[in-house]
């Protein structure tokens, strides 16, 4: 007997451990502020585009959390498991752009000059994990949507009348 795979599942929680890393990641390069040392690093970007540059960032932020969001509800509407095959389709392309995007981002935490191996190592961490969403969102995307195909979970047994 042949399991059905939950990638639905999976997805949220690979999501949530990008969601954490990519946190930690932003966590770690503020770390110097609690030894008394500067987190400045050298930016090109005129400041009077940082705000555009901070929602950008914001909105990095919040698509996975949109992604973690929408599966949940896809996975769990049984009855209407149809009506989420277009978001499948969406949410692979969005998990390729990120993988992507990250490319350049563990590119450029290489060769800038005040590198850290801890932020390469964990941006290292967050293209791994980024791979593991697009292989989990290419199989979701690619199973077949049948009511049966939604995993449902088991009733709960009877209690023994004899006791």
């Amino acid at each position: 007997m042949s399991r059905l795979i939950d990638h639905g599942l999976r997805l949220r929680q690979l999501w949530i451990a990008y969601l954490l890393a990519m946190l930690f990641h932003v966590e770690l390069g503020l770390m110097p502020l609690f030894h008394g040392q500067s987190a400045q690093i050298e930016s090109a970007v005129n400041p009077a585009k940082l705000a555009l540059v901070f929602w950008g960032m914001l909105l990095y932020f919040l698509i996975p959390l949109v992604c973690l969001l929408l599966i949940t509800y896809a996975t769990g509407d049984a009855d209407h498991c149809r009506r989420w095959r277009p978001w499948r389709r969406i949410h692979f392309w969005i998990s390729i752009i990120y993988t992507v995007t990250n490319i350049p981002h563990l590119i450029a935490d290489i060769v800038i000059p005040d590198s850290r191996a801890d932020q390469v190592f964990l941006m290292a961490v967050l293209l791994l994990i980024g791979l593991l969403i697009n292989r989990e969102a290419w199989c979701w995307m690619r199973q077949p949507i049948l009511p049966s195909a939604i995993p449902t979970p088991r009733p709960n047994p009877a209690p023994d009348q004899n006791h």
